[in-house]
Parts: structure tokens; C-alpha cells; sequence
């Protein structure tokens, strides 16, 4: 499968599983998405099987897709200043949704001195602008690196 040189697919490292399902969405008002389409086309060109919200996505509707999707990963780009926040409610509303086994990934403007706050309200992974999309997919993939080893 072709995708990302050097870096894990969402396919290959599942040998006879279907590819983990992503859900890239962008909540709130920020009404630029050219980051968020970026990171979906990489991590599906990876192997990943990608669905793109749109912009301006209200937290409920964004856990409501993730239920319906059956999403392994919620993916959020965050430009807005509004990272806490928006993080904090969707992480509330995928717990409300039984859905506490999907990972949480927060990329966009974030400062340094949040990355910490936001990794403890639960956050898998934070990806700051400038951030590399090779490590933006290399990132994704290690979220499950020690799970699917341990399952093979």
C-alpha cells in the first residue's frame, strides 16, 4: 500500500485486519481547514480509512459520527485558541457515547505550555503547527504500536 515513505500504514501493521478507521474533524467556528485535509489525505494515502467532517462540526455531532463510524481515532485541528476547551467536551461526549476506547488526537495551534494540559485531560497525542507530516502519521501509528504487537 503505498503512503508516507518511512512510516507505519494503518493497513500493513494490521495484517488481516481491516484498516483503523479515523475521523478528522474540525470543531468550533475555525473555518480553515487546509491542515485537516492534509493530515487526512496522509493518513489515508498511510493505509488509514479517513472521514472528514467538514468544518465547523459541534462537539455532539463529532461523537456522534466517531458512534456511527466506529472510528478507532478521533483526530481534531484546532486553530481557534480553543484547544482546552474543545478537547475537554469531546472527550466528554465520546465517554458519554461509550466510547472511551477511542484515541483522541489534537493538531493546530497550540502553544508548548498547553501540550501537557492537554495530554492529562486525556489527549493520546498532540501535534503542533509545524509538525511534520511524516510525524504526524508516525505519531498515529505508535498509539497502537504495543497493542497490536501484543495482540499478534
Amino acid at each position: 500500500m503505498g503512503g508516507i515513505a518511512g512510516t507505519p500504514s494503518g493497513g500493513e501493521h494490521r495484517a488481516g485486519l481491516p484498516p483503523r478507521r479515523v475521523l478528522v474533524a474540525k470543531p468550533g467556528l475555525d473555518g480553515h481547514d487546509r491542515g485537516a485535509k492534509i493530515v487526512a489525505r496522509a493518513l489515508r494515502d498511510a493505509g488509514y480509512e479517513v472521514i472528514y467532517t467538514g468544518i465547523r462540526q459541534k462537539v455532539g455531532v463529532i461523537a456522534e459520527l466517531a458512534l456511527q463510524e466506529d472510528v478507532d481515532l478521533v483526530g481534531l485541528s484546532v486553530l481557534s485558541g480553543a484547544h482546552l476547551g474543545l478537547a475537554r467536551q469531546v472527550l466528554e461526549a465520546l465517554a458519554a457515547a461509550g466510547l472511551d476506547d477511542v484515541k483522541l488526537v489534537i493538531g493546530g495551534t497550540i502553544p508548548a505550555s498547553d501540550r501537557q494540559a492537554l495530554l492529562d485531560l486525556g489527549v493520546d497525542a498532540v501535534f503542533p503547527t509545524g509538525t511534520s507530516i511524516e510525524a504526524v502519521v508516525a505519531g498515529v501509528a505508535a498509539l497502537w504500536k504495543e497493542s497490536d504487537v501484543a495482540s499478534a
